[in-house]
């Protein structure tokens, strides 16, 4: 089964991964951008910001996407795999953009998966006060520091992304405690491989 964890920058995608990773000892644990060595290249340019373009940066995060596909996601589809970030969250960012119309975002989003998404997409969801908070105790890249009513736009263009790209999306209060969390993302995938039994 391949699942996503989603949410925007602070909301716990690496601590529930990493508790998920544990219950799944055999898991591909993967994540987008970045997965792969071409991937981390990627990963750098975007984090750093410094695209002039917003659809150049919405092409690096394609073809970051087309590589994890090809080398991690194919290959492994029999497997548990446990995603940081997937699809969902580039189609969310290049929503919030603007300048790419939700056709040729699903499109080329398509193009680039070769129609492989996950098969469940959880999100880890934030209240305004908690991501303030959150952000005020770290050092911020080059994405958060567009700010917090950035990054909530992105939240619910994540949702809007699940829908466009008709996901089972399972929301998540992330201000929650991170073993509650943990239960609920494992409650939900246990339900789901006993409907499949």
């Amino acid at each position: 089964m391949y699942i996503a964890i989603e949410g925007i920058d602070t909301a716990g995608k690496s601590t529930q991964i990493a508790l998920l990773s544990q219950n799944f000892p055999h898991a591909i644990i993967t994540k987008e951008p970045g997965a792969t060595a071409i991937g981390k290249e990627i990963r750098e340019m975007v984090l750093s910001a410094k695209a002039q373009s917003k659809k150049a940066e919405f092409l690096l995060f394609l073809a970051d996407r087309a590589e994890h596909i090809k080398e991690v996601i194919e290959p492994n589809l029999d497997k548990m795999i446990i995603s940081d970030r997937s699809v969902v969250s580039g189609v969310a960012y290049a929503l919030v953009q603007g300048e790419i119309s939700q056709t040729e975002i699903l499109h080329l989003n398509r193009f680039a998966t070769n129609g492989i998404y996950p098969k469940k997409v959880f999100l880890l969801k934030l209240t305004k006060e908690e991501l303030e908070f959150r952000l005020s105790q770290k050092e911020l890249d080059g994405i958060e520091l567009r700010g917090s009513e950035y990054l909530l736009k992105i939240q619910d263009a994540i949702i809007e992304a699940s829908k466009l790209l008709e996901l089972e999306l399972i929301e998540i209060d992330a201000t929650k405690k991170i073993d509650e969390i943990t239960n609920e993302i494992l409650k939900n995938i246990a339900d789901s491989m006993d409907v499949k039994a």
